[in-house]
């Protein structure tokens, strides 16, 4: 029997969720995903992380934190509010931050500035750091090298970069999130060999839903929406390719993400 799984990114505020949200908490239980961390991505949307996992609490854990795209909302009143939800015992991490220089949806100095409040908030309060970067490896590493040292666990989540960016993060000690791009062959045929660099106590999986259908699933759902209850899937593939049983893998990425966030574990 494999194991229950941890999807350490659920964007469960999505609207596309609001019509069927215990449904699709049910599958993703009745699929062994006994628990899931909601994904906080501005002041607004981390208060409605906080309000899911209030009412879920038996599988709902939540972050919270200004998403590079979002940065431009950065505010005097942002760090503020974030450190008054951080507060909440379902709150796990502050994030999703770091910058994203691929769609420059916030100003790439607006960016810069989130991402250096927020980790130095996470600093100031220890808690984990939820990251994401894309397209700007160079400023991020120079950032997050600024305060690595103070703080606690880290993790790059949806990793789809190089080898080199890898083995920074890994050298950062940086804990890596691996995603359904893993299950596609035209953009995620580099991660298949990439894989098997990360040490199992800083491997974790995730859907990152709705987004990111794994492109592999057969049959696609109607709407092509991504859930929680397809993360078996992601684990097989990613499984398959590091040449380990999916139990296995299954038991270290819970085991490690229980860890990572502090998770009761009975």
């Amino acid at each position: 029997m494999t194991p229950s799984l941890v999807d350490i990114c659920f964007n469960f505020t999505h609207s596309s969720f609001r019509q069927d949200e215990a449904e699709v908490l049910a599958r993703a239980v009745a699929a062994g995903v006994e628990t899931l961390m909601v994904t906080g991505s501005s002041v607004e949307e981390s208060a409605r992380c906080v309000e899911l996992a209030e009412r879920y609490p038996d599988h709902l854990y939540a972050t919270v934190g200004v998403h590079p795209h979002l940065s431009v909302e950065w505010n005097a009143s942002s760090e503020a509010a974030l450190e008054r939800m951080a507060a909440h015992p379902k709150v796990r991490a502050i994030g999703e931050t770091g910058l994203d220089y691929n769609r420059d949806y916030s100003p790439r100095s607006a960016q810069r500035h989130a991402f250096t409040r927020q980790a130095a908030l996470a600093v100031d309060l220890g808690m984990p750091l939820f990251l994401h970067q894309r397209d700007a490896h160079a400023d991020f590493m120079s950032i997050l090298q600024e305060y690595r040292d103070a703080l606690g666990n880290v993790v790059v989540h949806c990793f789809t970069g190089s080898a080199r960016e890898l083995e920074d993060y890994l050298e950062a000690d940086l804990h890596i999130g691996i995603t359904g791009w893993i299950c596609d062959e035209r953009r995620g045929r580099h991660l298949h060999d990439l894989v098997g660099m990360i040490p199992l106590n800083r491997l974790m999986v995730e859907t990152d839903a709705p987004y990111l259908l794994p492109r592999d699933l057969k049959p696609s759902p109607r709407g092509r929406r991504n859930e929680p209850s397809f993360l078996p899937h992601i684990l097989q593939g990613l499984a398959g390719h590091l040449e380990r049983s999916p139990a296995e893998i299954a038991a270290a990425t819970t085991r490690t993400a229980m860890t990572f966030y502090g998770l009761p574990t009975n």
